[in-house]
C-alpha cells in the first residue's frame, strides 16, 4: 500500500541525502512492512508543498507497544527509492 504524507523540509533533506533512514509517525494508517511512503515536502511557514517528493519503502516497523515507544507511535525503517525535485 502507498501512503502519501507531508514531510517538513528539515526532515526531508536528510532523507534524500541518505542520512535519515527512519520515519516516526502516529500509527493511524495501519503501516506495514512492504508499504511505500510518498513523502511530499511541505513548508509549514508558507503553508504550501515545495514540489519535492520522495518515495521510500518501509522495510521494518517498531510499534508503540514496545518498551521504548508510547502507544500509537510507529518507527519505520525506510529505504529511499526515488526523488522528484521540482524546485
Amino acid at each position: 500500500m502507498r501512503h502519501e504524507l507531508k514531510c517538513w523540509p528539515e526532515y526531508f533533506q536528510p532523507i534524500i541525502d541518505g542520512l535519515k533512514r527512519f520515519e516516526v509517525r502516529k500509527d493511524d494508517r495501519s503501516f506495514q512492512q512492504g508499504d511505500e511512503l510518498l513523502l511530499r515536502e511541505y513548508d509549514m511557514r508558507d503553508d504550501h508543498y515545495t514540489g519535492r517528493e520522495a518515495v521510500v519503502d518501509v522495510i521494518y516497523l517498531l510499534r508503540g507497544e514496545s518498551w521504548a515507544l508510547q502507544p500509537g507511535i510507529v518507527v519505520m525503517s525506510i529505504d529511499l527509492k526515488t526523488v522528484t525535485d521540482e524546485l
